[in-house]
């Protein structure tokens, strides 16, 4: 729909919005050159003419290039000034994530680890959990799928200690059950409600007098925010990858016509990391 957002919606007609990484073939900036590679909000086409202030210069070698799109492109940054400006994690900290196995979540999870603290995920399906905590290092996760037991009864389990910091990529109802085990002081990030966005009425917090009761508070923020601080972010986490610290996995699908099924893997949740379209 056309509802009032941090961007301007998407008109009928339009190419779809979607960042990209390519290759330049001309330039008319003396800031690139045919054959440099950029990342860019270039849509989703094969072709795009754009302004070099719009353009981000990318090494190859420095990572592959669809680790650009992901944890070094928007996703991963997203995650890095969400969880360490809005989040502020400190050492010791329980920090939770929902959709953990998602581009942005598991990238938030493995930064706080890097900070120290114990992390704990939410995804659904014992398959992303067991990557959350295989492959990633997370110490501990929840399938709210899981028939065994309520989000509520596994946050005591896995959270004795109450929640510090909740990253928030859902919405709706879990967001309303985090709320009942914030510690004193505590931070939610709100970063996106994928649980939400098809939804003609929002779901709402009824459990927001915890942020009253704990001192605590809840916080939106948008990436875009940060675009003076990119590189800074950008080379940091390239270092971490080079490292080992920091792991990332694209989920990559090819061919345009391929496009509206991958997209619609977001909202059933039939991926694992940063969804790709090869083109």
């Amino acid at each position: 729909n056309a509802a009032r957002s941090y961007i301007r919606p998407v008109e009928i007609g339009e190419v779809m919005r979607a960042g990209s990484v390519g290759k330049v073939l001309a330039s008319k900036d003396s800031s690139f050159n045919a054959g440099d590679f950029v990342q860019a909000n270039g849509g989703v086409q094969k072709y795009h003419i754009a302004k070099g202030k719009h353009l981000i210069k990318i090494d190859p070698n420095l990572a592959p290039l669809p680790a650009y799109l992901g944890t070094l492109g928007m996703t991963g940054l997203t995650a890095y000034f969400g969880l360490l400006e809005v989040g502020e994690p400190k050492a010791g900290e329980t920090v939770v994530v929902s959709a953990a196995a998602g581009a942005v979540g598991s990238i938030v999870g493995q930064i706080a680890k890097i900070k120290g603290c114990r992390v704990v995920g939410i995804a659904g399906g014992q398959e992303k959990c067991d990557y959350l905590k295989e492959t990633l290092g997370f110490d501990d996760a929840i399938d709210y799928k899981s028939e065994n037991k309520s989000l509520r009864s596994a946050l005591k389990e896995t959270c004795p200690d109450g929640v510090d910091v909740y990253f928030d990529n859902v919405g709706g109802p879990m967001l309303d059950t985090l709320l009942t085990r914030l510690n004193m002081k505590a931070r939610v990030v709100i970063c996106g409600a994928i649980s939400q966005y098809n939804e003609r009425k929002y779901y709402g917090p009824a459990n927001y007098m915890s942020l009253l009761v704990n001192r605590a508070r809840m916080e939106g923020f948008v990436v875009f925010d940060y675009k003076d601080r990119y590189m800074e972010a950008i080379m940091q986490m390239a270092q971490w990858r080079a490292e080992g610290k920091l792991h990332s996995r694209e989920e990559i699908h090819e061919g345009l016509a391929n496009f509206p099924e991958a997209l619609l893997r977001l909202f059933s949740g039939e991926k694992l990391g940063k969804l790709v379209l090869k083109v």
